[in-house]
């Protein structure tokens, strides 16, 4: 049989693309080595999340007395921990149905079957035996963690091998400082183990602003992370017996040691390009990930691609409106190919533009939108930091850390970016990220009733500075005085 569109990979992608291709009444198949589902459901946001829950539940035990509650401090099982995330999974898993989805939309899937490989450019096989021959594809085929070669590399481990953990280390270290790396560092530290964060880059989060790096190290510093950043590299692992591991690093010109139980790698995550054998159909590769245009059109005029293979943007929000693109670019081009014009619909163009993204750390961290360097580079930019101590809820619950920067453009008043760290960020961070969709200027931003008291408040406080900070603002003239009717939620000068 001859699919109109295959479709490789389960993931948040592959099932939304296979979805839409579906639902504009193309014959779809999907094709999934192993689970439906994907990386994130399986083995990485919503697993971990359920780690940053239970880090969350020890961090709040801490504040019992001070709201005058009495209990013992919490006591971590962790392989019950590791056995709740599973179960989290499944439940996950249960309550999207996907292949129930899958198959009332009459989507043929195929799960299970190995790795797929093109043999030319309409033909897939995969490992069970099987061949897919298509007019179009949609590859969806995800990413993996990416592991350094350096002696004794094969002695740490990644995010995907926590899941088989079944005792909490008493030490850690973290090869990474981006965001799996700070997430994991984050929840170990709460759980009680020694944690150590490794990086070469300059900073913790070098893709963030700076203001997200600088809180969050030092949140970490204070809860007795040890930071490495800057450093020349990893020289090697060794096993000392006992359970532990001699980790060699390059810093400074010369050689250092720590001696940990646990090395996980969080160094980055290519694509899965490897076994698809995209020469044989004439698809480019850069870098590791599947190249596409702005149509998630690949090298080859017959296949498209979607998700973290493209190594666009990561994250499985990106991931469907890239799928959604995709699958409607190829059915487009069916539709013209059959009509003896292949390619002459429009297709729909897509960059990712607004993308609200975050982390689970402790605290937590959210941003959408420009840096302060990115909009300064731009030129006219105005920027506004409010601290969370200023914030009525913050102080209310307890929790202060952190702090909130919007970024605006002086001559259009519009929103360029938000970047806030502190208790709900990433929930905090929406906000912002639906302002700049809508188009909505500083001023307009500055004057939502946001409710009270509330973290989401620190936004219009955050506006409300900005606002004063535009030339020719116009804004209320009580916001220019001394001690603007907008801040007597501020901390006023002692």
């Amino acid at each position: 049989m001859t699919y109109d569109i295959v479709v490789i990979g389960g993931g948040p992608a592959g099932v939304t693309a296979a979805l839409r291709a579906r639902e504009l009444g193309a014959r779809v198949s999907l094709v999934e080595r192993s689970a439906l589902g994907g990386t994130c459901t399986n083995d990485g946001c919503v697993p971990t999340r359920v780690l940053a829950k239970a880090a969350r539940l020890i961090r709040d035990a801490e504040q019992l007395s001070d709201y005058g509650l009495s209990a013992s401090p919490p006591r971590l099982n962790f392989e019950r921990l590791i056995v709740r995330a599973q179960q989290v999974v499944y439940e996950v898993h249960d309550k999207k149905q996907l292949f129930a989805h899958l198959e009332k939309a009459a989507v043929e899937v195929h799960e299970g079957v190995g790795e797929a490989r093109f043999v030319d450019a309409n033909t897939v096989s995969v490992d069970s035996g099987s061949s897919f021959v298509a007019d179009r594809f949609v590859i969806s085929a995800g990413g993996r963690p990416r592991r350094l070669t350096f002696p004794g590399s094969e002695l740490a481990i990644t995010h995907s091998d926590v899941w088989r953990m079944r005792q909490l280390p008493a030490s850690v270290a973290v090869i990474g400082g981006a965001a799996t790396g700070c997430q994991l560092a984050s929840v170990f530290a709460a759980f009680g183990s020694n944690v150590t964060v490794l990086d070469t880059a300059p900073r913790l989060l070098s893709a963030e602003d700076e203001l997200v790096s600088t809180y969050l190290a030092e949140s970490f510093r204070a809860r007795g992370i040890e930071l490495l950043t800057g450093i020349e590299g990893v020289s090697g692992i060794e096993q000392i017996g006992g359970g532990r591991n001699r980790l060699e690093f390059r810093s400074g010109g010369t050689e250092h040691l720590r001696e940990v139980e646990v090395v996980i790698m969080a160094v980055g995550w290519p694509g899965n390009v490897d076994s698809l054998n995209l020469e044989a159909a004439g698809v480019r590769t850069d870098r590791g990930y599947v190249w596409v245009n702005d149509q998630m059109r690949t090298s080859a005029p017959n296949i498209w691609a979607a998700g973290d293979i493209t190594g666009r943007m990561m994250l499985v929000q990106s991931a469907t409106e890239e799928a959604r693109v995709a699958a409607e670019n190829a059915v487009d081009a069916g539709v013209s190919a059959r009509a003896g014009s292949w390619g002459s619909q429009t297709p729909r163009q897509f960059q990712h533009r607004i993308v609200p993204h975050g982390g689970f750390t402790d605290p937590e961290y959210g941003s959408v939108g420009l840096t302060e360097r990115q909009a300064r580079e731009q030129g006219g930019t105005v920027t506004a930091v409010v601290p969370f101590a200023d914030l009525d809820r913050a102080v209310i619950d307890g929790r202060i850390e952190g702090g909130c920067k919007l970024i605006a453009s002086a001559d259009s008043r519009l929103i360029l970016g938000a970047h806030v760290v502190g208790e709900q960020a990433v929930e905090i961070v929406q906000l912002v990220a639906a302002g700049m969709a809508a188009g909505m200027t500083v001023e307009a931003l500055a004057e939502l009733e946001l409710a009270y008291p509330t973290f989401t408040a620190i936004v219009g406080l955050a506006a409300r500075r900005l606002a004063r900070e535009l030339p020719e603002s116009e804004v209320p003239q009580e916001w220019h005085t001394l001690i603007p009717a907008d801040d007597w939620e501020h901390r006023q000068p002692s």
